[in-house]
C-alpha cells in the first residue's frame, strides 16, 4: 500500500467494535499548512461489509475538517479503501479561527476569521449568522476525526464559545 495519498482517495475508520464511517479527501488548502481537506459521511456500515464506494460518497457529508490522511494510514486510525475522482462541490465550505484560540481566560471571542478552501482569512470580529455554522479550522489529528466520526463533536475544547 503507498504511504502517499491523493485527492480523492476514500477511507474507512472503526467507530465502534461492529461499525465504520467512510471519508474523502478532497482537496488541500494553502490556507490552512496546505493540509488535507477531508469530507465525513454520514451514514455507517457494518464492519464487515465493502459498500460501493461511489454510494459512499453520495450520501449526506456530516463535516468537513482538516487533516494529515497519511499520518492516519500510518497510525492504524483509518484504512485507504480506493480512489474516486469524484469530490464534490468545495466552494460552499467555510472553516473559522479564533484569535483567542487556547486562551482559557477568554469565554466569548470577539475576535474570530472565517475562510473558505485557498481564499484569505477574513476578519469577522463576533461570529453571527451562518459563519457560526463555519468547521473548526485546525489542522485536527487523527484520534480526534474519528472520535467526531464515533461521537458527533471533537475531543477537545481548543476555542472560546461565541
Amino acid at each position: 500500500m503507498r504511504t502517499n495519498t491523493k485527492i480523492g482517495d476514500v477511507f474507512s475508520a472503526k467507530v465502534n467494535s461492529n461499525k465504520k464511517k467512510y471519508f474523502q479527501y478532497i482537496i488541500s488548502d494553502i490556507t490552512q499548512l496546505n493540509s488535507d481537506v477531508i469530507r465525513v459521511f454520514k451514514n455507517s456500515y457494518p464492519i464487515d461489509s465493502n459498500p460501493d464506494l461511489n454510494d459512499v460518497i453520495s450520501g449526506e457529508v456530516e463535516f468537513y475538517a482538516h487533516c494529515i490522511t497519511k499520518l492516519g494510514v500510518k497510525m492504524g486510525y483509518w484504512n485507504l479503501i480506493g480512489n474516486i475522482p469524484d469530490v464534490g462541490r468545495t466552494d460552499h465550505i467555510l472553516f473559522r479561527d479564533s484569535g483567542d484560540y487556547g486562551n482559557p481566560t477568554i469565554k466569548v471571542s470577539q475576535d474570530w476569521w472565517v475562510w473558505k478552501i485557498n481564499e484569505d482569512q477574513k476578519r469577522v470580529g463576533e461570529l453571527l449568522g451562518e459563519n457560526q455554522k463555519a468547521e473548526v479550522g485546525l489542522v485536527i489529528n487523527p484520534e480526534s476525526i474519528v472520535y467526531r466520526m464515533r461521537t458527533g463533536e471533537y475531543d477537545f475544547k481548543a476555542y472560546p464559545t461565541f
